[in-house]
C-alpha cells in the first residue's frame, strides 16, 4: 500500500468518525416541514377533538338513567298522580324521561295517538344526540385529501424548481428535501382522518345504545298504559 493510499484510507476513517447520526424523526419535525397545510389541518384536528369530548359528555348525561324512574312512574299513573308523573318526569331530564313526559300528556286519547307522540320526541332526541356529527364525518373524509392536496402542491413546487434551475445540474439533496417537505401533508392528513373514523364511529355506536335504551322505555310505558285497570 504506497502513502497515496494510505492517506485516502485514513481521510475516510476521519470523515467517517465525523459523521453525524440524523436525528431521529418525530411529529412535530414534521409539522414544522408541512407550511400552511399542516395549520389547516391542526386546526380541523383541534376542531374534531372538541367535538368529540362535546358528544361524549352529551351521550353521558343522555345515558344516565334512574332505576326506580319507571316503577314510579307506574306508580302516580295507577294513583292517578298525573301531575306528580309529569314533576318526575321534568326534574330527571333525560331523553327517556321526556318522552314518557309526552306520554303522559297523551293519556286518554287513542293509544295510537300516544304512540306518535313519543315517536315524535324520540325522533328529536336523536337528532339532538346525532348533532354535528356529520362535521365530524365530513373532517374524517376531507383531512387525507387536504393533506394529499398538501402533497401535489409540494411536488408541483418541486419540479418548478428543478424546471427553473439555470445549470441544468438538480442535486439528490434538494430534491429529497423538497420531497419530504411534500409528503409530510399526507401524512398528517391520515392521521386526522383515522381518528376522526375511530372517533366517529365510538359516537355513533354510543347513540345506538341511547337509541335502544329510549326503545325499551317507550315499549315500557305502552305496556304500562295498556294493562288493565
Amino acid at each position: 500500500m504506497n502513502l497515496l493510499q494510505i492517506d485516502t484510507l485514513n481521510a475516510m476513517q476521519n470523515a467517517a468518525a465525523q459523521a453525524v447520526e440524523p436525528e431521529p424523526i418525530n411529529l412535530w419535525t414534521m409539522a414544522q416541514y408541512g407550511g400552511v397545510i399542516m395549520i389547516v389541518l391542526a386546526i380541523l384536528l383541534a376542531w374534531a377533538i372538541y367535538l368529540f369530548v362535546e358528544r361524549l359528555v352529551v351521550l353521558h348525561k343522555a345515558q344516565k338513567e334512574d332505576r326506580s324512574f319507571m316503577d314510579r312512574i307506574k306508580d302516580y299513573i295507577h294513583e292517578g298522580k298525573l301531575d306528580s308523573a309529569l314533576n318526575l318526569c321534568k326534574q330527571t331530564n333525560t331523553p327517556a324521561s321526556r318522552m314518557v313526559e309526552k306520554g303522559i300528556t297523551r293519556i286518554g286519547r287513542p293509544m295510537q295517538d300516544v304512540m306518535v307522540a313519543i315517536e315524535n320526541v324520540g325522533n328529536l332526541e336523536i337528532a339532538t344526540l346525532e348533532k354535528n356529527l356529520v362535521i365530524l364525518a365530513t373532517i374524517a373524509s376531507g383531512g387525507p385529501m387536504i393533506g394529499f392536496l398538501g402533497t401535489v402542491v409540494g411536488m408541483v413546487q418541486v419540479f418548478y424548481n428543478m424546471a427553473s434551475t439555470n445549470s441544468g445540474v438538480i442535486e439528490l439533496s434538494a430534491l429529497s428535501e423538497g420531497m419530504y417537505q411534500a409528503m409530510v401533508t399526507t401524512v398528517a392528513g391520515l392521521i386526522v382522518g383515522i381518528l376522526c373514523i375511530f372517533a366517529y364511529n365510538f359516537l355513533v355506536s354510543r347513540i345506538d345504545r341511547v337509541v335502544r335504551q329510549l326503545e325499551g322505555r317507550t315499549m315500557e310505558f305502552m305496556d304500562l298504559l295498556n294493562e288493565p285497570a
